[in-house]
């Protein structure tokens, strides 16, 4: 039973508030390159791939070569700002992952970051152990609300979508999780309303069973 059922975890918003971080790299980079973002800008692309947010901030017909050195050197700016102040887990993230974890549920992060920016992250945490895959930018080729990137989690962890349980924070997440048939977990610190099939506004809100009964649930 236990090899059969997994969850797979969103990763900015969902396992760290990293959306400081997010916005100094991009606030930074982008004033380098003559094309300063307004933070409203930042917040209305967050959570998307880079290729997608930089075509909308610089235009349909923006070179791959363009978009690669930029969003390379905004990465860069945000992996430095994570290992020099470190940055701390969102509540209940730990106790989850380990709980899971030791009850034998695959888990598997499914971002939309660059693998380097998940490698970091899992690093800061001490969390990389509870994890069998990593499915990241670099593994799929649509953003969410696609459902790509879980049907690609849930394919590298051998495991039927049906059996899997998304964690997100964002609506586009949730709208992939049900595309891909997957039960979903919605976290709105907010308290802003999205269809997953359970809403929380931190994790350890959940009850110790809270998995188990959604993933039985018909």
């Amino acid at each position: 039973m236990t090899a059969s059922r997994a969850v797979l975890w969103d990763m900015d918003g969902t396992l760290v508030d990293s959306a400081a971080f997010h916005w100094q790299a991009w606030r930074d980079t982008m004033a380098r390159e003559g094309h300063p973002i307004s933070r409203e800008q930042f917040l209305a692309s967050f959570g998307q791939r880079n290729d997608s947010i930089l075509r909308d901030w610089l235009g349909s017909t923006t070179t791959s070569e363009t978009i690669e050195r930029i969003g390379d050197a905004k990465e860069t700016i945000y992996r430095q700002h994570v290992r020099e102040q470190g940055i701390q887990p969102l509540a209940g993230v730990s106790e989850w992952l380990h709980r899971l974890h030791e009850q034998g549920w695959k888990q598997a992060i499914a971002s939309a970051a660059p693998r380097k920016n998940v490698e970091t992250i899992l690093e800061a945490l001490h969390s990389a152990d509870c994890f069998e895959a990593i499915v990241s930018a670099e593994d799929v080729h649509r953003g969410k609300p696609d459902p790509e990137v879980f049907l690609v989690a849930a394919q590298k962890l051998g495991v039927p979508p049906t059996h899997c349980i998304v964690v997100e924070d964002a609506l586009h997440g949730i709208e992939a999780a049900r595309a891909a048939k997957m039960k979903s977990i919605g976290i709105s610190r907010d308290g802003k309303k999205f269809p997953a099939d359970l809403m929380v506004t931190a994790l350890d809100q959940l009850k110790p069973d809270a998995f188990e009964r959604l993933l039985n649930q018909s």
